[in-house]
């Protein structure tokens, strides 16, 4: 199991998998938990920044950051199973229905929050609130596009198949500081904010290391949402809401402002100085906007 040397380490058995997370703050209740999500190939310790200021101004509320399944201490997906963006949202209904949760404040970065914002929106009387970390809306892609995406899903699916049947080796990295060095080559994270994901998401293989997270997360999703059916995922939400996106943070947040921001029936944004992980590199910030939110 991975350890950390603040926080306190939770797990939790759903049908097919557990679930593994970063929990803080006050004894955990029916109606004081706040849920924080993080995104593709993150874990719970992108939140690990964040925990500490969380726990003193939320001081009557149980934090949680859960690692999705595949990510970091989690299990991965059977092999007849696949990561499908619906299939999140029934990992989230699982874990509140064994915990009895109801009235969560959510706090979501990135493909975390596009799976809270689905979640918020078909089941309603589970969420309080929600908190987008540079995320809004979905991904999505014309109706022309259906049949190719399928395909490009599907091809992509066989390919990664076949090389994992004929090679159960992934690559490792000869110590910790290849492997935060290669997390920073393809994202704008600085040293320990990389340093703080790759620990977590780091298995001890051998004579190296290989990243914990399930090589399938990789596979081209089979479908895309249309804009209409993902304007509907929005309209549908019912609490409040509050975006914090990077001032350098994804493009897609500007057009996702524009597209899905006047759908909420309660919205509000704002923009910090940082990139997509702004809540990592300014999480005192991050912290006052969300306290300040949930006061309200």
């Amino acid at each position: 199991m991975c350890s950390s040397n603040v926080l306190t380490e939770v797990g939790y058995s759903l049908e097919a998998m557990s679930l593994q997370g970063l929990a803080t703050g006050a004894s955990a209740k029916k109606h004081n938990v706040v849920l924080c999500l993080h995104g593709w190939l993150d874990n719970a310790a992108s939140f690990a920044p964040m925990l500490p200021y969380l726990q003193q101004s939320l001081s009557d509320k149980h934090i949680i950051a859960i690692d999705w399944p595949g990510h970091g201490c989690s299990t991965h997906r059977s092999l007849d199973a696949h990561y499908h963006f619906i299939d999140w949202v029934y990992d989230l209904l699982q874990l509140f229905e064994l915990n009895e949760w109801q009235d969560v404040d959510i706090v979501a970065h990135s493909m975390g929050g596009m799976v809270a914002s689905a979640f918020a929106a078909a089941f309603p009387e589970k969420v309080k609130s929600l908190t987008l970390i540079d995320s809004i809306g979905f991904i999505s892609a014309k109706a022309e596009q259906t049949t190719q995406q399928l395909r490009d899903g599907m091809l992509s699916r066989y390919k990664n198949s076949n090389k994992a049947r004929k090679s159960n080796l992934k690559k490792l990295h000869p110590n910790t500081e290849s492997a935060i060095k290669a997390r920073m080559a393809v994202s704008d994270l600085k040293y320990e904010q990389a340093k703080l994901l790759v620990e977590r998401g780091l298995l001890k293989d051998g004579q190296g290391y290989s990243w914990r997270s399930d090589t399938r997360l990789r596979n081209t999703s089979p479908y895309r949402l249309t804009l209409t059916q993902a304007q509907q995922f929005i309209r549908d939400i019912k609490c409040p809401v509050q975006l914090i996106y990077g001032s350098n943070g994804m493009d897609m947040v500007g057009a996702g402002i524009e597209h899905f921001g006047p759908l909420f029936e309660q919205f509000i944004c704002h923009k910090v100085d940082g990139g997509h992980h702004v809540h990592m590199e300014q999480p005192e910030k991050t912290t006052e906007l969300i306290r300040y939110f949930l006061a309200e």
